[in-house]
């Protein structure tokens, strides 16, 4: 039996260490952003999904800067991730009440949701490649 970690063990890993965590976050979060506008109608689809984006991104680096402050180390786990998705979330919604854009009740669903899945479920994921245990499909 072969003791090297499998390919996507290795990548896994790799995805788990700085710089490639918040670049992955990020694209998760504008990817957010871009699928939302997608499904709505849109005269700029690129400049629509980065004023979407923007509140969230300000979300997710407090987030990134509370976990830093409180634990002294960056959110690469799935505990992390839990505080930064949550401090996306509502720091993403209140950027949006506090410049007229909508929170209606079932966006917060689905952002909550979505963001969960992204900022959550990648480490999640992850974790678990980079321990070589399978995911089950």
């Amino acid at each position: 039996m072969s003791t090297q970690p499998s390919p996507a063990a290795g990548a896994a890993s790799a995805a788990l260490r700085m710089p490639w965590v918040p670049v992955v976050d990020v694209v998760l979060v504008v990817v957010f952003a871009a699928l939302g506008r997608a499904s709505h109608d849109a005269d700029n689809p690129v400049v629509g999904a980065l004023a979407t984006a923007w509140p969230f991104l300000v979300g997710l680096a407090g987030g990134w800067a509370l976990v830093r402050w409180r634990s002294g180390r960056w959110p690469l786990d799935v505990g992390a991730g839990v505080t930064t998705w949550v401090c996306t979330l509502v720091l993403g919604m209140v950027l949006r009440t506090l410049t007229g854009q909508g929170t209606h009740w079932s966006f917060i669903l689905v952002a909550a949701s979505v963001l969960a899945v992204f900022l959550v479920g990648w480490r999640w994921l992850a974790h678990r490649l980079a321990r070589g245990r399978p995911v089950a499909a």
